[in-house]
């Protein structure tokens, strides 16, 4: 009987994969990317990638086998990870301890993807909707996206619900315009300095963003229809906006490792509408 040389598959340890994140990126000083928890040094029995690493999504890591997971926000309810503010909280403690006696290793993963170019998150998020042949420029915050024969808000509304599969979206200014051009922004992009510009310089009739303080660009949106000119916003969530970039993420690392077994887990909205 003929005995076939069986190659067993390469063990990728944990720093290998951040590796191959940061290849050719050129982080900021004060980047909140890091190994937050676990061993660089770990093997790798399983990536789970997600936009927030829920509780849910860590138990769904473990229960699947991965003990890698890539996320896009800090487990801890704050943008730079810290904790000394949590040490007396069961909510953080019980986190924490779920995840050291799993092994888990968690990397987040901000600032990496939103310097791939182009940006990845906000990639995600055009290439989800479906709009790719419609991108008709970017700027240094959003990709501006041309509609030929155009839409009006309301039918860009129920598109983003469907495409993202969303019960909600919320709309300042006037939803029956016909839009013909729009810029998408994601995550805490849509505050007034960055969006207001937009709705001047590029000429565009609809603002999308995940979110920002809501007494800027809504308040000035309202303004401008008050004076008759057609502008509207649409909110779609934060996490909406950009957990599409991290499933593109997933996908791209499938390709790149295709023997490990690589997960995106979507969590459902963290709120509800009554």
């Amino acid at each position: 009987m003929e005995i076939k040389n069986m190659t067993r598959p390469k063990e990728l340890t944990v720093q290998e994969i951040i590796l191959h994140l940061t290849e050719g990126i050129t982080l900021p000083e004060n980047t909140v990317d890091q190994l937050i928890t676990g061993s660089p040094d770990q093997f790798v029995t399983g990536i789970v990638v997600a936009f927030m690493p829920t509780q849910q999504v860590i138990e769904q890591a473990i229960q699947g086998g991965a003990n890698l997971i890539i996320a896009h926000e800090s487990p801890f309810y704050n943008h730079h990870s810290a904790t000394d503010w949590l040490v007396n909280n069961s909510v953080y403690t019980d986190k924490r301890t779920l995840i050291d006696q799993a092994g888990i290793a968690l990397f987040r993963c901000h600032d990496i993807i939103h310097r791939f170019e182009p940006d990845g998150i906000t990639d995600g998020l055009i290439q989800e909707l479906g709009w790719t042949t419609y991108l008709s420029g970017r700027t240094a915050e959003s990709d501006i996206v041309t509609f030929p024969e155009g839409m009006t808000v309301q039918e860009i509304a129920q598109h983003l619900k469907q495409r993202l599969g969303i019960d909600y979206v919320r709309i300042a200014g006037n939803s029956e315009i016909v839009c013909r051009r729009a810029a998408v922004l994601v995550g805490f992009r849509g505050n007034g300095p960055v969006t207001i510009p937009l709705l001047q310089n590029e000429q565009v009739d609809l603002i999308i963003a995940g979110e920002g303080f809501e007494w800027e660009t809504p308040e000035y949106v309202r303004d401008a229809v008050q004076q008759g000119k057609s502008k509207a916003l649409i909110m779609v969530g934060h996490a909406e906006s950009e957990a599409p970039g991290m499933k593109l993420l997933a996908d791209r690392l499938e390709e790149s490792f295709p023997e490990t077994k690589i997960t995106f887990v979507k969590e459902q909205p963290v709120f509800k509408v009554f």
